[in-house]
């Protein structure tokens, strides 16, 4: 099954005429998530064909204006479209508190509900879970509470091989604990190779979203291994000490961070609207990591 993030806006505060501010879908064992909703959201997702009605988790990482600008318009346009299922929304407490008047205004006959969900910003805590898909939020560092997360895939089972089945006789029975790591053992009683009774399951793969932040290597315990991080990256590294009072992140520090949590593959956005050409910034990244990607506005990355 296909798992891959469309960038939807790449932009850190100000839109420009072709980078929009921070919004991402992420599809995952055909479940889709939206990453933040800034401002044009909704038509980048019309551009990119995306399903609206797919959409039942929105992951908002912080309050600024430039990762939640989208979201009225969004909710709005649901509604409009006949949504009857509820839309659950993850976000900081006072997301409702900001939200319901302007729903009371703008949207009194909304035909579906919308349920908050609050995150916590202190430690790592899952905030969602099904059969295939388990997503963790991550506390980053940034002017006001702010949160990373993680979606990664639930193992799979292995795939019984056709022929050991003929071979061995295999029951449901066996065949259930063949799949659970049972042993098994032949009608003379020796035990059979793994190998030689299932196909493994491929490896489950992860994304980890990390906008906005600081250099904060406090997350990377959590973001180890991970299959493909998006990081921050809105400065080069000679404005550092700007990304410093600003709380973010220069493209060397992104790609340190990749580097020293041994991810597959980064990707940097978030970039200021100084840079018209973002090569440097990922020419910059690469001298430290060299599997680096620009988050591109319209552009789909896959994990295999």
């Amino acid at each position: 099954m296909s798992f891959s993030v469309t960038i939807l806006g790449s932009n850190s505060a100000l839109p420009t005429s072709d980078r929009y501010p921070t919004a991402q879908i992420l599809r995952v064992s055909e479940r889709f998530f939206l990453i933040d909703c800034g401002e044009g959201t909704q038509m980048q997702m019309r551009k990119n064909k995306i399903n609206f009605s797919k959409i039942h988790h929105v992951f908002l990482s912080h309050l600024h204006g430039d990762h939640i600008f989208g979201l009225m318009g969004f909710i709005s346009t649901l509604g409009l479209l006949g949504r009857n299922k509820k839309l659950t929304i993850h976000a900081h407490p006072d997301l409702k508190d900001l939200l319901e008047p302007q729903l009371a205004y703008f949207c009194e006959d909304l035909p579906y509900a919308i349920e908050y969900k609050d995150l916590t910003f202190d430690s790592p805590k899952i905030i969602y879970e099904d059969k295939k898909v388990i997503v963790e939020s991550l506390p980053l560092s940034h002017r006001i509470p702010t949160c990373g997360f993680i979606f990664r895939e639930k193992p799979k089972e292995p795939n019984i091989r056709k022929e050991a089945i003929y071979k061995y006789n295999l029951g449901i029975a066996d065949i259930v604990s063949i799949k659970n790591g049972e042993s098994f053992y032949d009608d003379k009683g020796r035990e059979v190779d793994m190998n030689k009774l299932v196909i493994p399951a491929p490896k489950p793969r992860s994304y980890a979203f990390c906008s906005d932040t600081r250099y904060f290597r406090k997350i990377i315990p959590a973001i180890t291994g991970v299959d493909l991080l998006y990081h921050e990256a809105t400065f080069l590294h000679e404005l550092k000490d700007l990304a410093k009072s600003s709380t973010h992140t220069t493209a060397k520090q992104a790609a340190t961070i990749a580097k020293d949590a041994n991810v597959g593959k980064l990707i940097i956005g978030h970039f200021s609207s100084r840079y018209k050409d973002l090569t440097p910034l990922k020419n910059e990244a690469m001298e430290v990591f060299e599997n680096v990607d620009l988050a591109l506005d319209n552009q789909q990355y896959f994990i295999e």
